[in-house]
Order: structure tokens, then sequence, then C-alpha cells
């Protein structure tokens, strides 16, 4: 419980002093959710066109183009992903540095 506490004062700290870091790390937050999101959506869809296909799955050029166009929207979000995460622990170094003002 007091490091739960300490750590919502660490977060109001540095939304005070660093509105800057507080907004990005809520975009990507929001962003890491839409990605979620869009995955289950493109996880969806591979599978209701999987069980709609008939006969050889192989030679349902549409099938085929979704699933291509699926595997590059995925490593887009991978990449994505990667880069928001360096981020949110550049961030979570900087707001470390407002610890001692959340500790007491």
């Amino acid at each position: 419980p007091e490091l739960g506490l300490e750590d919502q004062l660490l977060s109001l700290v540095v939304s005070k002093e660093r509105p800057d870091l507080a907004a990005i790390k809520s975009d990507i937050v929001v962003q890491q959710n839409g990605f979620k999101i869009k995955i289950k959506k493109l996880e969806d869809e591979i599978l209701a066109r999987l069980a709609a296909a008939e006969g050889d799955i192989t030679s349902d050029v549409e099938l085929i183009t979704s699933l291509e166009n699926t595997k590059r929207i995925a490593n887009d979000i991978a990449e994505k992903q990667v880069i928001a995460t360096k981020t949110e622990k550049a961030i979570s170094v900087t707001s470390e540095k407002y610890r001692p003002v959340a500790e007491r």
C-alpha cells in the first residue's frame, strides 16, 4: 500500500514538474491500447477469412493478400511498440529523479 501511494505521488509530482513527460507517457498508453485493439481486429479478420475459405486456401488470392497486409501491419506495430517501450524506460529514469519528493 505504501509503495502504491508513493507511486501515485510520484506521478503527481512528475505531472506538475514535467507535464511534457506525463503527456508523452499518457500518449504511449493510448497508443499501446490502440495497438492491442488493432491486433485483435486483424486476428479476428484472419480467422473469419480462414473459416469462410473454401477449397485450397493457397490459391485464394484475396486471402493471401490479406495475410500479407496483416503481417506488414503487425510488423509495423511491433516496431512502434519497441520504440514506445524505450521511451517509457527513458521517462521512468527521469521520473525516478523526483522520487525523493514523493517519499516525503
